[in-house]
Order: C-alpha cells, then sequence, then structure tokens
C-alpha cells in the first residue's frame, strides 16, 4: 500500500500529490510520506526547508525522496534579492526581516568550538551569491570598497541592508541571491531511520560551525539516526557543512566556548559518553550509505560527523574545494572530517583542492581508507588521537603534504606518498579505545606515537624547494628534532601553541618492509627489504581539459628488484593498546589482495597501489570524466 507523491513547481499543496495533480512544495510531501513511500520531485527550484516528518522501522519499509529520472531538482536555502541601487562602485539592497522569520543569518555570528579566535572581525552564517557564485564577507565597511566580489551587510530592527562590490557586474542584470534557511533537507527529529535522498542538487544554506562538541547541522544530515543513503546528489556552497552525520543537541552545544570551566576535550569525552546513555550503538545510530555526490565550494566540511557516522560507507563521491576560500577557519576543517568512525569505509573517493582532505579524528578503531585518489590539497590526511586498530590502504596521496600522523596504531599498506609527512605523540589528552567493530569502551589511553606497520608503500619526495625543508618518507622515525619544531612553528603557532613537546617521549617500535623511497627520499634505517634511491620521479596528478586525471611517474630500475609480501589480518598482527585484530567490520579477516582499481594481487604484489607499475615512465587514468 505504498505510495507514491509528486511535486511540481506547476502543483499546489492542495492537490493529491498524484502525478496528475502534484504538490507544489516537497515539505507537503515530506510531511506524509511514510514506511515503503516515494517522494519524486520535478524539474525546478525548491526554496524551502525540507523537513520529513516520517521514517522507517526497518529497510523494507525504506522513504524515498528523489529527483525525477533526468530532471533537475534543485533545493535552496536562498532568496533572490533585487533593486539594487549604485553609489560609487557599491551595490545595495535591503530586505525585510519579515523574510527570514526567527532566523537572520545576516545577525548569526559563526562562532563556536574550535573555530579559530580571536577573528578580527566577526563572519557570519549569511552569505551572497551573484550567478550561483559565492561572494567574500568583508571584514568591515572599508574592506568591502577594496575588494572586489565581496559583500557586507548591516542588520537593523526592520530591514537588513546588503551592500555588495561586483567585478563590473550590474547586480540588476544578474541572479542574486542571499541565504535565509540554515539547511535544505534536515528533519527537526532525531531518530528518523531508513531515508534515501537522490538525485538533488542542493545548495546556499546557512549552516553553523559544527565542531563535534556541538549540534552538528549540515544543509543535508540525518539528525542522530541509522541506515540513510545519500547517493547522486551536486551539494554546494553550504556556509559551512554539506553533509552532516554527526552528533545531536542534548549530548552537549559549545560548552567549552560557553562556558570554558575545562578544556573542550573533557567536554568531548562527556558528550561521547552522554551518548553511550542516549543509546549510542550499531543496532540504533550509523550505518549510512554516502556515494556518489559531487561536493564543493563549502566552508568547512564536505562531510562531518561526530559518533553518528559509525558503521557507515563513504565512497564514489568527488570532493573539492572545502575550507580552501579562507574567510573563516577552525581545528574542524576538512573534505570529510570525522570522530569516532568506529568500522566506517571511506573508498573509492576523490578529493582535490581542499584545505583539509580526510580527517580521521578520535575512535577511528576499525576504520578503513582505501583506494582514494587525493591532489591539490593543503593536507591530504589527518589521522588524530586513536590507537588501532585502522588500516590506510591503496590511496594516492598526490598533494605535497601527504600525512599528519598524531596517532597510534595504524596500518599503511600500498600507498603511494608524494610529500611531507608528520608524527607526532599527544601525551595531553587521553581517548578511548573500544571492544571489537563495538561502541562499548574497552580502555582509554594517551598517544605515544609508533605501533604503527608500513608495508609495500612507495615514499616520494616531489614538495616544491620552499617545503623541502620539512623531511619526508619516514625519517621522522630516525629521531629528528626539528622536523616536529618546524611543523610546530610553521603551522601550530598560528591558532595556539601545540605542548607536545614539553612531554616526555614514550617511544613505540614500527614495522616496515618492501617500501621504495625515490626522489632521495629518506629510508627508515632499519627497513632492510626496502630500496631508496636519488633518482628523480617526475611524479605529477594531471588533469587533462575533458577533467581525466592522469597519474605520471618515473620509477628507478630498483623497483622491480622488489619482492613484497601480501598483507593480511595474521600478518598485522595487534596494535599494542586496544588488543583487537585488524580485521574486516564483520569480524572476517581481512587480506590487502585488490589495489586501487581493484585488480587482484598475486603472491608478490607490486609496492604501490597499482599493480600496472613499472620500472621506468609510467602514465596511468586514475578518473575518467563522466
Amino acid at each position: 500500500m505504498a505510495n507514491v507523491y509528486h511535486v511540481s513547481k506547476s502543483g499546489n499543496d492542495r492537490n493529491t500529490g498524484t502525478e496528475a495533480f502534484p504538490f507544489l512544495t516537497i515539505s507537503k510531501a515530506a510531511s506524509l510520506a511514510d514506511e515503503g513511500d516515494t517522494v519524486i520531485v520535478h524539474e525546478g527550484v525548491y526554496r524551502e526547508s525540507v523537513s520529513p516528518a516520517h521514517g522507517a522501522r526497518n529497510e523494507a519499509g525504506r522513504i524515498t525522496y528523489m529527483a525525477a529520472e533526468g530532471e533537475r531538482a534543485v533545493i535552496k536555502g536562498s532568496e533572490i534579492l533585487e533593486n539594487w541601487e549604485e553609489t560609487d562602485g557599491i551595490w545595495r539592497a535591503e530586505v525585510s526581516n519579515a523574510l527570514f522569520g526567527d532566523f537572520n543569518p545576516f545577525a548569526d555570528v559563526l562562532d563556536g568550538d574550535w573555530l579559530a579566535r580571536p577573528l578580527d572581525y566577526p563572519k557570519h552564517t549569511g552569505c551572497v551569491y551573484i550567478n550561483e557564485e559565492a561572494l567574500w564577507e568583508a571584514s568591515h565597511e572599508a574592506e568591502l570598497h577594496e575588494k572586489e566580489m565581496s559583500w557586507f551587510a548591516v542588520t537593523g530592527e526592520e530591514t537588513t541592508a546588503v551592500f555588495v562590490h561586483t567585478d563590473g557586474r550590474n547586480p540588476n542584470e544578474a541572479c542574486m541571491e542571499i541565504n535565509v534557511r540554515r539547511t535544505c533537507f534536515y528533519p527537526e527529529k532525531t531518530g528518523l531511520n531508513y531515508i534515501t535522498v537522490r538525485g538533488f542538487e542542493m545548495a546556499q544554506a546557512a549552516t553553523p560551525w559544527a565542531p563535534p562538541t556541538a549540534h552538528q547541522i549540515g544543509m543535508l544530515g540525518v539528525h542522530w539516526a541509522k541506515g540513510w543513503i545519500i547517493e547522486n546528489n551536486v551539494l554546494h556552497d553550504s556556509r559551512c557543512c554539506a553533509v552532516s552525520v554527526g552528533k545531536e543537541l542534548s549530548t552537549g552545544h559549545h560548552m567549552y566556548t560557553r562556558y570554558r570551566r575545562k578544556a573542550g576535550t573533557h567536554y568531548q569525552y562527556e558528550a561521547m559518553l552522554a551518548a553511550k546513555r542516549l543509546g549510542w550503538s550499531r543496532e540504533t545510530i550509523g550505518s549510512h550509505i554516502i556515494r556518489n555526490n559531487k561536493i564543493h565550494h563549502c566552508g568547512q566540511n564536505g562531510i562531518v560527523g561526530h559518533l553518528g557516522g559509525v558503521y557507515s560507507e563513504i565512497y564514489g563521491n568527488e570532493i573539492y574545494h572545502i575550507a580552501d576560500k579562507g574567510e573563516f577557519w577552525g581545528h574542524e576543517v576538512g573534505a570529510i572530517k570525522l570522530h569516532a568512525l568506529i568500522d566506517t569505509q571511506i573508498h573509492h573517493n576523490h578529493i582535490h583542492h581542499c584545505l583539509m582532505g580526510v580527517w580521521m579524528d578520535w575512535q577511528v578503531q576499525g576504520a578503513r581508507l582505501s583506494s582514494n585518489l587525493f591532489h591539490h590539497n593543503g593536507i591530504d590526511m589527518k589521522c588524530e588521537v586513536t590507537h588501532g586498530p585502522h588500516l590506510v590502504d591503496n590511496n594516492i596521496f598526490g598533494s605535497e603534504q601527504n600525512f599528519q600522523n598524531a596517532a597510534q596504531g595504524g596500518a599503511y599498506v600500498h600507498n603511494l606518498f608524494f610529500g611531507g609527512m608528520f608524527q607526532y605523540a599527544v601525551l595531553d589528552r587521553s581517548t578511548p579505545y573500544h571492544l571489537a567493530h563495538s561502541t562499548e569502551m574497552k580502555g582509554c589511553s594517551l598517544v605515544y606515537g609508533g605501533d604503527d606497520r608500513y608495508y609495500n608503500n612507495i615514499f616520494l619526495n616531489t614538495q616544491s624547494e620552499e617545503n623541502k625543508r620539512f623531511r619526508v618518507g619516514l625519517s621522522m622515525f630516525n629521531g629528528a628534532p626539528d622536523t616536529l619544531e618546524e611543523y610546530l612553528e610553521t603551522v601550530w603557532n598560528k591558532f595556539g601553541k601545540c605542548d607536545a613537546l614539553q612531554f616526555g617521549s614514550v617511544p613505540q617500535p614500527i614495522y616496515t618492509a618492501h617500501n621504495y623511497y625515490g626522489d632521495g627520499a629518506p629510508a627508515y634505517d632499519r627497513d632492510l627489504t626496502s630500496v631508496s634511491v636519488d633518482t628523480e620521479s617526475f611524479a605529477k596528478i594531471e588533469t587533462e581539459e575533458n577533467g581525466d586525471v592522469y597519474l605520471s611517474l618515473y620509477l628507478d630500475e630498483r623497483f622491480d628488484s622488489l619482492r613484497p609480501l601480501p598483507v593480511d589480518s595474521l600478518r598485522l598482527d595487534m596494535p599494542r593498546i586496544a588488543e583487537e585484530p585488524y580485521e574486516n567490520p564483520d569480524g572476517s579477516p581481512l587480506c590487502v589482495d585488490r589495489d586501487f582499481f581493484g585488480n587482484l594481487r598475486g603472491e608478490h604484489p607490486k609496492t604501490g597501489p597499482l599493480e600496472n607499475l613499472k620500472a621506468g615512465k609510467n602514465r596511468i587514468l586514475l578518473t575518467m570524466q563522466n
């Protein structure tokens, strides 16, 4: 008895919702759609914030929201602003505050835990767009005059005045839009399970800053639920976050910023315990699928979550231009920024031109980062304060700065690293670890560093001259304090000094074999099975005019002399602290027996992520533009 509801710009919410008599708004259909129902949205721009009223009890009752086949259905958090007047090159328009209702994003200041402070001037969740291109928020009126493609707003009791400095375009001859709504598709209620969102374009939402100690609101989000499928969407221009699988409100909201009684990490720990009391487990939360989406031009994250992303699978997404605009910054940015990603699988994503690629933070136990392509990011990957077991395999890390390792107990297998890597202990924060494949805590520990496995990787040094002061490869394990000192001076001091250097180091061993070190990248001095050469690799990630992405790479003839061994659960053993095996989410033994493309590996697989690599010149198509 499932229903199919249709929504069309020619419809009416007093209609019955059939294809012949469709509704006008998605929200009307979302107020009715229940177990087994489907909502089909036809071509057009829908300026609304959709909050589904119902979820499903199980997979069989899944509720589906989808764009009609071959039609462009767009949900926007913005409204059009007209009637612009120009004075000395600055254009002005005024809007009644009645448009915003109870929430005016141009009066809503971005703030919260781990947002970099002090901001010279406050930034807001509001934004202005000209022909769908986001303008820069000027810090003050003088900056507006100095900077093209910027905006500034003044809110009064009755109206909000918006000022823009364009690149010479007349706003009256363009499509000018301003943020009005906080979300595009986000349930007001928690616990609405088994919902599919497919094929939409969503844009221009006034989302707030979303650290792990706050209610993490996304332009599109699940709001503390289980079993969502988010697929084949185009998501862009969220002020902060595009997709949220994160924490809800009752377990804490910016407690450090509000009270400052104790460190933010203490409040984060308390949020995790509060979530356990709320029923955080495999049976109630997580197990989402986020696949084949295009996510771009967002201020903080492409995908964000704390606790709510457990047991999820994220794959086939292209994520780009995230947090690279520079209007605001904090310690919670990334194409994908997840905390407590227990057993979460992140694979076959294309992540480029982001400030941070994937940032896996706290309780990464059982997570796997596999067969992803990274390039032209500020930093490709960070793994922080977790104890393993977690697996990073078959990835291509093509940026100048590849990896910040503030964790222990990880396995790094068959990867290609182009550049900088940094490791540091974290001896001022104790973080939990869990029973295998469970949210139940097993213990808690500091991060001493090490206890990692590096097998069958390629390490290169393709950094520009200005960045070659950072050592690459595994040289940090040979005892190079200047690596950490320079890192602290050039990165952390901008936002508050990291105090790791004042603590004594508690070294743990690492395990390495069958790695290739090129471009003179220094090898770990105890890695006797590996090859280290001064041969220049000429490694590049190149994007053709048609959008196809290629890897170009030269490998010394000694590359073919490597005789790597397969990597599986038995060989990886267990990390020292967690004492849980490296295995698949279902508890079965894992084996890294396929490469970046899914090709089967043999008895002696190739070092690196690609089985078709060879000594000499290589040029390999990595992704093909659809």
